[in-house]
């Protein structure tokens, strides 16, 4: 029982999209149209970059460079910029569940050591916030992204074209917001560099790069995730499990449920209704509820005005600690960390999210 207990408490939004799947085959038989439903490119790109990200931090990549670059600074300010930078950027290319947690219990270590835990809550909000609006910029910024790049089939072009002035305006808001940390000395000892492996970097680089061809459309899946398959069953066969089978099963609950959604007309066209000219405002509700993965999924099938939807799901992420599955891996990591105060981190992440999502909305009804 305190297995499945566990369980639950892990994966909550599994069980949910199950247990929504499951009752939509009661409505839609199953039948060979099921397998219309799932999008294999989307789940194969994920697949594909999250075990390719884990060769990456395997390999020591990002410890070596967050060491690096927190030996060029000295502030708890400065610290602070640093940190939530790399949240911001990193997210960009490693999604934003994986820059959160290499560098957040990396900020709980060094603000630990230098005896500044008072500075942790804010910098850590920062860095959930960072992540969450850094990956918006890239299809491989988050999986919402990956999904709806696939699903309408967007350019480069179009997809920049969407989410460059929110995410440029992002960057300005959340240096910001860093304003706001002291401008107190910070005196830490890092200790040696970290060892990284280059030639495991060298090698997960290359088959980072071969993913972004795939989502540039210069190669097709099938060819991806042999290679990376291929290659790590001769190198490193273990990365092949660390991928995070429980999101990948989650998207494809989330494809029968949706898929069969639209099979009901009733649903269908109540869908189309509340959606039709609210793309955004509907889009960002839903994930301040069900958070903006599945909102996307769900919501994809039902218009065709995916610049709208994009955003939605995107600034959606702000808002409450479920609009982001990376908000909660934030919060739970900071949690974790010695002397944690976890309901003064709830009242300053909510105050920073509802301040960024009113101002991105607003800034977004000026640029629409």
């Amino acid at each position: 029982m305190s297995t499945i207990r566990s369980f639950i408490r892990r994966e909550p939004v599994l069980l949910i999209a199950a247990l929504a799947a499951a009752v939509s085959c009661f409505f839609v038989p199953p039948d060979a149209r099921y397998l219309g439903y799932i999008d294999f490119r989307t789940l194969a790109l994920l697949y594909c970059l999250m075990t390719v990200v884990a060769g990456l931090r395997q390999a020591g990549l990002f410890a070596h460079l967050a060491h690096t670059l927190c030996l060029k600074v000295s502030g708890v300010r400065a610290m602070g910029l640093l940190l939530v930078g790399l949240c911001f950027f990193s997210s960009m290319l490693i999604t934003n569940d994986v820059a959160l947690l290499t560098f957040v219990p990396f900020a709980v270590v060094v603000l630990g050591m230098a005896e500044r835990r008072d500075a942790l809550i804010r910098i850590v909000v920062l860095q959930t916030v960072a992540a969450n609006l850094g990956s918006m910029l890239t299809p491989v910024g988050n999986p919402q992204n990956l999904y709806l790049y696939s699903f309408y089939d967007l350019s480069p072009a179009a997809f920049f074209g969407a989410t460059l002035p929110i995410w440029a305006l992002s960057l300005l808001l959340v240096g910001l917001c860093c304003l706001s940390l002291p401008r107190d000395a910070l005196e830490v000892f890092l200790g040696e560099e970290p060892g990284m492996d280059r030639r495991g970097v060298a090698l997960h680089g290359a088959l980072f790069l071969v993913c972004l061809l795939v989502v540039l459309r210069v190669i097709d899946w099938p060819l991806m995730l042999a290679c990376v398959v291929a290659v790590l069953l001769v190198l490193d066969r273990r990365l092949l499990i660390r991928a995070d089978f429980m999101l990948l099963l989650t998207f494809v609950a989330f494809f029968i449920f949706a898929g069969n959604l639209a099979r009901v007309d009733a649903v269908d066209r109540l869908l189309r209704r509340l959606l039709a000219g609210r793309e955004y405002w509907v889009s960002l509700l839903f994930s301040q509820v069900i958070s903006n993965v599945p909102a996307a999924l769900l919501l994809s099938g039902f218009t065709d005005r995916a610049r709208d939807l994009l955003l939605g799901v995107n600034i959606g992420g702000l808002g409450t600690p479920i609009a982001s599955l990376a908000s909660l891996i934030g919060m739970k990591l900071y949690a974790h960390s010695e002397s944690a105060h976890p309901l003064r981190f709830l009242a300053e992440f909510s105050f920073f999210n509802l301040l960024l999502l009113l101002i991105l909305s607003f800034a977004r009804l000026l640029l629409s």
